[in-house]
């Protein structure tokens, strides 16, 4: 997957809104990252690998229900933050995205994660 599309997607992201913390696009069957930002409050990287086993143990949970879906997203919300993960249609990559609660609007997050998803999905 080209990186420049990437790199624009993870700087346009961290712009359009307050209190990110993290973003990463991440290859789910490695848990690999291919780019990432921190305002160095947590470790995009570890947040990543750990966050691609939530949704490898939903895919499992998927196929043992025999269901006929795919993962969209996953909201994981905390006190203080809300970690977002997206997965392409085809369910190879996901992008990950933590935020404040107080600063960030999760409408805004969610749309600017599935914007992202469009456009990588485009160069996959």
């Amino acid at each position: 997957m080209p990186k420049n599309v990437i790199n624009q997607f993870i700087e346009s992201a961290k712009d359009s809104s307050d209190g990110i913390h993290a973003i990463s696009v991440v290859e789910i069957a490695s848990g690999m990252s291919l780019g990432s930002y921190s305002d160095g409050s947590l470790d995009p990287e570890i947040a990543s690998a750990y966050n691609v086993e939530v949704i490898k143990s939903k895919l499992k949970a998927i196929e043992a229900l025999g269901l006929k879906d795919k993962i969209d997203d996953v909201l994981i919300t905390l006190d203080t933050q809300y970690h977002l993960i997206n997965c392409t249609d085809k369910g190879t990559h996901m992008i990950y995205l933590a935020a404040d609660k107080k600063k960030a609007n999760l409408a805004l997050l969610r749309a600017v994660v599935a914007k992202g998803k469009k456009e990588i999905q485009a160069k996959l």
